[in-house]
Order: C-alpha cells, then sequence, then structure tokens
C-alpha cells in the first residue's frame, strides 16, 4: 500500500462521531474532496456535514460498508469498542484492505486488540490520537500521535496531513495512545500553573491580559497559557475539550503508571482537582473550567471577579 493509493475523488471515507473536534476534522477532508459517509448518535450534529455532501448512515457497521477508511474518535473507551469491535461495528461492516483509524484518546491496550482483532479479518487498525483542542480542529492544525503498521501509517499521510501539521508516527499500534497518555500529563500539571498563575495575577492587582503579554512569550508559555488563557480571562469557558473526558483520559494514564510501577503525583492531584470541577457541575465545560474550582478555593467568584468570602 502507498500514499499514492489514497487521493481525493477515489478514497472513501467514513466518519464515526461528530462532536466538537470531529466536526471540523471531517469537514476538511470534504472540503479536500473526499466523499464521506458519517454516523453519530444524535443525527442532527451530523446535519451541517450531510449540507456539505456528506452521506448518512445509521450506524458504524453501515459507514465501513461504504467506507475504504474509517475514522472514528468518540467519547470513552467503552464507546470505542462499541462502535469499532460492537455487533454493529466498523469491524462488523469492513472488507478485507479496510483501514480502521481511531483517533479518540483510549487505552493502549484496547488500539492492540482492535489492532488483532482487525488484522484476523484481514483489516489493517491504527490508533491515531490527537492534541490541539477545538482550535487546532477547526485550523486543521492538530497534533496526530500514530501507532501501527508503519506501511499502513505511511498511507494515510494524505489524509492526516489534511487535519494536522504535526504527524509523527510512534511505533507499533498502541503506541500512538501511550504518546497521548504522556500529553495528557503534560496537559493536567501545566493547567493548574496556568490557573494559579492567573489567580495570583488577579489578586495582585494585575491586568490580566498586560500579564500574559509577558510571560506567555517567554519560558513560562505554553500553548494552554497562549490559548486558554485569553478564554479564562473572558469567561468563556466552553469545551474545546470536555473536563469529563479529560478524568477519563488522566484515569488511563494513572491506570497505567501503575500497571508500569510508576509514582506520578502531579498526575494523581490533577485528577482530583478536575474530580472537583466536575463534581461542581463544569465536567461539560472546557478543562480550563479549573479556574473556577480554583478560585472557589481561595474564595473568588472568578465570573464576577469578586471575593465571596
Amino acid at each position: 500500500m502507498t500514499s499514492a493509493a489514497i487521493s481525493p475523488g477515489v478514497t472513501r471515507i467514513g466518519w464515526i462521531g461528530t462532536g466538537v473536534m470531529g466536526s471540523s476534522m471531517v469537514g476538511h477532508l470534504i472540503a479536500a474532496g473526499y466523499a464521506a459517509t458519517v454516523y453519530t448518535r444524535s443525527k442532527s450534529k451530523a446535519d451541517p456535514l450531510v449540507a456539505k455532501g456528506a452521506k448518512w448512515a445509521d450506524s458504524p457497521k453501515k459507514v465501513a460498508e461504504q467506507s475504504d477508511v474509517v475514522f472514528s474518535i468518540v467519547g470513552f473507551p467503552s464507546d470505542v469498542r462499541e462502535v469499532l469491535l460492537g455487533e454493529n461495528g466498523a469491524l462488523a461492516g469492513s472488507k478485507a484492505g479496510t483501514i480502521l483509524v481511531d483517533m479518540t484518546t483510549s487505552e493502549p491496550s484496547l488500539a492492540v486488540e482492535i489492532h488483532e482483532e482487525a488484522r484476523e479479518k484481514g483489516v489493517h487498525s491504527v490508533d491515531a490520537p490527537v492534541s490541539g483542542g477545538d482550535i487546532g480542529a477547526k485550523n486543521a492544525a492538530l497534533s496526530i500521535m500514530i501507532g501501527g503498521d508503519k506501511e499502513v501509517v505511511d498511507s494515510l499521510n494524505p489524509l492526516f496531513s489534511t487535519m494536522g501539521k504535526t504527524l509523527v508516527y510512534q511505533g507499533k499500534a498502541g503506541s500512538g495512545q501511550h504518546a497521548k497518555m504522556a500529553n495528557q500529563i503534560l496537559i493536567a500539571t501545566n493547567m493548574i500553573g496556568v490557573c494559579e498563575s492567573l489567580l495570583y495575577g488577579y489578586k495582585a492587582g494585575l491586568d490580566l491580559s498586560t500579564m500574559l503579554q509577558s510571560v506567555g512569550p517567554g519560558a513560562a508559555g505554553s500553548w494552554s497559557l497562549n490559548n486558554l488563557g485569553p478564554r479564562i480571562i473572558s469567561d468563556n469557558f466552553d469545551p474545546g475539550f470536555f473536563v469529563e473526558h479529560f478524568i477519563k483520559d488522566m484515569g488511563i494514564a494513572l491506570s497505567e503508571a501503575k500497571r508500569m510501577g510508576l509514582s506520578l503525583p502531579g498526575l494523581a492531584l490533577g485528577e482530583q482537582l478536575y474530580l472537583s470541577v466536575k463534581a461542581k457541575g463544569w465536567g461539560r465545560n472546557g478543562t480550563h473550567a479549573l479556574m473556577l474550582a480554583l478560585a472557589e478555593m481561595s474564595g473568588i467568584d472568578w465570573k464576577n471577579r469578586k471575593s465571596v468570602q
């Protein structure tokens, strides 16, 4: 298989999951000229894509029956198992040579299981979780971490490059998911620093936007600070990535760490703080909603910028 085999007007794309990120990602493929068949649990979420020319299928199995390459990006490992390995899952509708690409952040062990079950049917499987949130998805600037058979991964480059800017092959099946766990560990602890820094600046009487002009470009700068910091300042906690999904990711990373005999206290703290965010009713907000919980701990009503003590 070569990358030349995949091209607009020839390769049929299937897409399962048109949420915050998935809708933008498959939208880029449609705009590039690829015929797409889509499925999502709430059909109305796919209506804008159907308006752009995508076909609707009422199950992952039927998506695969009409596709050469099937992408999935859903919520939890249980969802991945259902849409790929279930009775009406994509594997059940795949013919020999079909490629399944799961872009959900999921369990490395599940990625290996999918790879093995697919191989028994002559189907290829790749794990390719992404980082960059809704902004990266909208701008086709995602970082894609890829695991699977190298030849198959190479053949997918025309599709990956339509959705992302940083495409890195990590190794065998499951390696993409392991790389994404490393990514999530970095985000968990970094987000604590972003929020605490803004809290400190606020209580010190600084203009936060002006403060970001100094700290953002320096050694303390990060994607989260420079992209989500302004959202926090403007009280925009809409999800680029859901808190409840991030909690899922941290749980996977902690479980893998335990299996490998690692102690990751920073990640454990991050998980506990995010569990408090969810407990306060902000589980469907973006990960930067951590600010709301941390501010409350200091007696600050962040959205109204005043002390509640």
